[in-house]
């Protein structure tokens, strides 16, 4: 590879860093050619990117990426890494735990999720866990509507309560 392709290739990833905020660096060495076609379909489907890169260029990527801190993320750069970015900071880690039912690769060297730095294999389990954004939303939005719920519902069974009271009473008046 000359100085220029290789200078082409950083650039790219320099890209690839900027523009992804949920970045997994893995270890997929050892899956033969069916196993690697299988793993980057569940990608596809998955809407993650998977790209096989190389340690050296890579660091220099991360180096030249200004607005970011991948804390130490380049001291695990050795052997055979690939890149899985995606816009959900879950999806790839719920993805390599699926995969790894079947399989002993890919392994999680580190993430850089939400501007947070994970190193090794111990956070894929945490990482699996943490809730996207979407599902934050969500949350939220149950818990705001669950004391309305409350507070309808109590209201509807107090008045069906007061209301059965008072013929209650008015038909003993009579």
């Amino acid at each position: 590879m000359t100085k220029e392709e290789k200078n082409q290739v950083i650039d790219n990833l320099v890209t690839v860093l900027q523009e992804n905020s949920n970045i997994y660096v893995t270890n997929t060495a050892e899956l033969d050619a069916e196993l690697t076609s299988d793993l980057r379909r569940a990608c596809f489907n998955k809407n993650i990117g998977l790209r096989v890169v190389k340690n050296t260029l890579l660091a220099k990527a991360i180096e030249k990426v200004e607005d970011k801190d991948f804390g130490d993320i380049p001291s695990i750069l050795k052997g055979y890494s690939s890149l899985m970015t995606s816009e959900v900071g879950n999806a790839p880690a719920k993805l390599i735990k699926e995969f790894r039912k079947k399989n002993d690769r890919p392994i999680l060297k580190a993430a850089y999720v939400a501007e947070s730095v994970f190193i090794g294999e111990e956070n894929l389990e945490l990482l699996v866990n943490l809730k996207s954004k979407d599902e934050l939303v969500g949350d939220i939005i149950m818990l705001l509507q669950s004391p309305a719920k409350t507070v309808i519902s109590q209201l509807q069974s107090g008045g069906a309560t007061l209301a059965g009271l008072m013929k209650t009473l008015s038909e003993k008046e009579s």
